[in-house]
């Protein structure tokens, strides 16, 4: 990302964009995005920086006797100079296009944001002001107890404003903070992570996480290696979430009424089924508590959850799934008209409530035998009609006897489908915020609880740590 932006105002920039336009339709999206970023290695802090850039999308239109044909052209580091250029590109690209399938009319009648002239919010170092210090003193307790912490801490703030040749102005500010932090042994031989979702920094604890961390590497003092099979296994949040984000994606009203996805069934959708015997809601709200998202729809792209031309739609709390029942398939204006199903666009939030109020640490102690994992990661699908995945687990799969952990054993690959694994989970704990390791970079904002799976398939043995 450029760290030069236009001297203009955001909200400036969108209007004379809009008035540049010559197209039937036009959408104008200015993204001010500002990050601060603290790393370390070995117990110290090795690099730090704060950067700023300014992301224009111009979005449009062009009406024809076949339909309405959409371009799209986004630039970094626009200037007053280049603003027409992109807006006539942007028009260049929609008259050589042909007909947007998902056309329909731009949103309109939505009430400007009160905020929407206002400057952009920024971040800075400040963010770490409290966690800087206390990181410092986590520092010194793993050098006395004889580990090493590596990590990251990086927050973003985004501020999107969102103009339309139907009127709308609309404006939204997104924080989105990730801590990771890894300990390891000074021989590299045994290595434990734990992950934070922040919006300010000012609800992580880098000492209780180094705490949890040190317990962790305790744990594989202990070395005991296991063939592939089936076990009973605790997820922890973060692997529910990464999970269940993936069949959040995969969870489009069109492709399951086409009779492509694990939502398919003959003739249309297996919404109205049951999808699990335990009362698990997972739903989405863009005004959820610490998890707030954007309430309308803002999107740089179409797709099959997204569209273009419903960019200002407001959002809604929507429940996917309620107490175990499929409810909503992801829909934009044009797919909701194929299917029958109501509009529901994707939201930038996933909660799974409904389990009981048992910690990760009580359902351990309720485990005769089973593994315990710490995370997920480098997740794939291997087949979209069952919703089957494959991936590996890392850094740390314990082994627990009769309530207690006893000692680390080996990686493995597994394959299972989200869909399955509730369907089969036979208890869920405490709903908590949670940082989902392996999709991180696009999806931070969830809640979820550790799930209980009797017979989670891990099928082969891996040598990653």
């Amino acid at each position: 990302m450029s760290t030069t932006t236009s001297t203009n105002k955001p909200h400036e920039v969108v209007e004379r964009a809009l008035e540049l336009s010559r197209a039937d339709g036009c959408v104008v999206i200015a993204d001010e995005e500002s990050t601060a970023n603290l790393r370390w290695a070995g117990n110290a802090l090795t690099t730090n920086g704060v950067t700023r850039g300014r992301t224009l999308t111009v979005i449009a239109t062009v009406d024809g006797r076949e339909g309405t044909a959409s371009g799209v052209v986004s630039r970094a580091a626009v200037t007053a100079d280049e603003l027409e250029p992109l807006v006539r590109a942007a028009e260049a690209a929609a008259r050589g296009a042909a007909p947007a399938e998902d056309a329909q009319p731009l949103v309109s009648g939505v009430p400007e944001s009160p905020d929407f002239t206002d400057a952009p919010v920024e971040t800075s170092s400040a963010v770490f002001a409290d966690f800087a210090p206390a990181l410092g003193e986590s520092f010194a307790r793993a050098r006395a107890g004889g580990r090493e912490l590596y990590g990251f801490a990086n927050h973003e703030l985004v501020s999107s404003y969102l103009g339309t040749s139907t009127g709308l102005r609309l404006r939204h500010d997104q924080p989105k903070g990730t801590l990771e932090l890894n300990a390891k042994s000074p021989d590299r031989t045994r290595s434990a992570w734990a992950g934070r979702s922040t919006r300010d920094f000012k609800d992580v604890d880098p000492a209780a996480l180094d705490a949890e961390l040190a317990v962790r590497l305790g744990w594989a003092q202990r070395r005991i290696d296991l063939p592939a099979g089936r076990y009973e296994t605790l997820l922890p949040p973060t692997a529910v979430a990464d999970l269940l984000i993936y069949q959040l994606w995969s969870a489009s009203a069109r492709d399951a009424a086409e009779g492509r996805t694990v939502f398919s069934k003959p003739g249309g959708t297996r919404v109205g089924e049951r999808l699990t015997e335990l009362p698990l809601t997972l739903r989405s709200d863009p005004h959820e508590p610490g998890l707030e998202t954007s309430p309308f729809v803002l999107t740089h792209s179409s797709g099959d959850d997204a569209s273009v031309f419903d960019n200002g739609l407001p959002l809604k709390a929507t429940e996917w799934i309620r107490d175990g029942e499929l409810k909503h398939l992801t829909t934009t204006r044009h797919s909701a008209g194929l299917t029958g199903l109501p509009v529901a666009p994707s939201i930038g939030n996933l909660i799974l409530d409904g389990g009981d109020d048992r910690s990760l640490e009580e359902m351990v102690a309720a485990t005769e035998r089973g593994l315990l994992l710490t995370c997920l990661w480098y997740i794939r699908e291997v087949d979209p009609a069952t919703l089957l995945l494959t991936g590996l687990t890392r850094d740390g799969v314990y082994l627990v006897e009769n309530g207690q952990v006893v000692g680390e054993v080996n990686n493995f690959r597994f394959n299972e489908s989200p869909v399955g694994l509730l369907g089969r989970a036979t208890e869920a704990g405490r709903t908590e915020k949670t940082l989902p390791r392996e999709w991180s970079d696009w999806f931070t904002r969830a809640a979820m609880p550790a799930l209980r799976i009797p017979d989670f398939n891990m099928s082969s043995v891996s040598q990653g740590v």
